[in-house]
């Protein structure tokens, strides 16, 4: 699957800053994931790491670890910065 290809599960939602960078984590680990059930499989996980990283969505430590494995090396522009409740609280006692 080419890049054009890829370039329909774009969310009408995403940013292009977003999408780019969520495109760049599918076009690396396509080759891993062949087949209907395996695209979605893929697709389920670049939205896990994208909404980790564009919205600060926590997850489970090992499927965070997972998809941080995955897109390794891509450089995401300007990613916004969350501070946890509990980071928060350290700062406050």
């Amino acid at each position: 699957m080419a890049a054009q290809s890829v370039s329909r599960f774009q969310s009408y939602c995403e940013s292009d800053k977003q999408w780019r960078a969520r495109k760049e984590f599918l076009l690396r680990n396509l080759e891993d994931f062949q087949g209907e059930t395996e695209m979605d499989k893929l697709l389920a996980l670049s939205m896990v790491w994208a909404n980790h990283i564009f919205m600060g969505c926590r997850y489970s430590e090992e499927l965070l670890e997972r998809v941080q494995n995955m897109a390794e090396g891509i450089e995401v522009e300007d990613a916004p910065h969350f501070t946890t409740r509990d980071e928060i609280m350290k700062r406050t006692q």
